[in-house]
């Protein structure tokens, strides 16, 4: 049996590593800690210069991003809607949130929210990417954190017979 550990890091793709580094640095603090550049490609061989970089999220979390200079300019899958693929960070509170906002908005980034779901609050912006980013602040009490791992084998077997939503957990965005 696999034992996971933790992420080690989970990567994208950038049109610029620089300003992909500044942009992190700046909007949410993040250091940067490694680069890797090869003309080649270690796992397959094939020739594709390319950077990766890797920025410190906290908590031994990290971020990596990849520039591919050789490869057609990157997209978004056509098929997701843009809220769909995102990062999410979690901050230490509601206070952390709306300081971030704040920041967030000073830099010139439109913002959306705070939107509340119920066990935690979020905030959305874009990196100069593409990249959908979420800041989160958790509420949630362990109560209603209890109810939502018991209700979730229950809702998946709902929707994997129905692919309608179910409502075990509704309660989360009725306000």
């Amino acid at each position: 049996m696999v034992e996971l550990k933790k992420i080690h890091h989970v990567a994208y793709r950038c049109k610029d590593t620089k300003t992909t580094v500044e942009f992190y640095k700046k909007a949410l603090n993040m250091d940067f800690v490694l680069a890797i550049a090869e003309d080649h490609v270690p796992s397959t061989g094939e020739y594709d210069p390319y950077m990766h970089i890797f920025l410190d999220a906290g908590g031994g979390n990290i971020l990596a991003f990849f520039e591919l200079p050789m490869q057609p300019e990157m997209g978004k899958d056509p098929n997701s809607p843009e809220w769909v693929q995102h990062i999410a960070f979690e901050v230490a509170d509601m206070t952390a949130l709306l300081e971030a906002k704040t920041h967030v908005e000073a830099m010139g980034l439109e913002v959306i929210g705070p939107t509340n779901h119920g066990i935690f609050h979020s905030i959305y912006f874009f990196d100069p990417n593409g990249h959908r980013l979420e800041l989160a602040a958790n509420c949630g009490t362990p109560a209603q954190m209890a109810e939502l791992n018991r209700v979730a084998p229950l809702m998946l077997e709902e929707w994997d017979k129905t692919r309608k939503a179910p409502r075990h957990a509704a309660w989360l965005h009725e306000h």
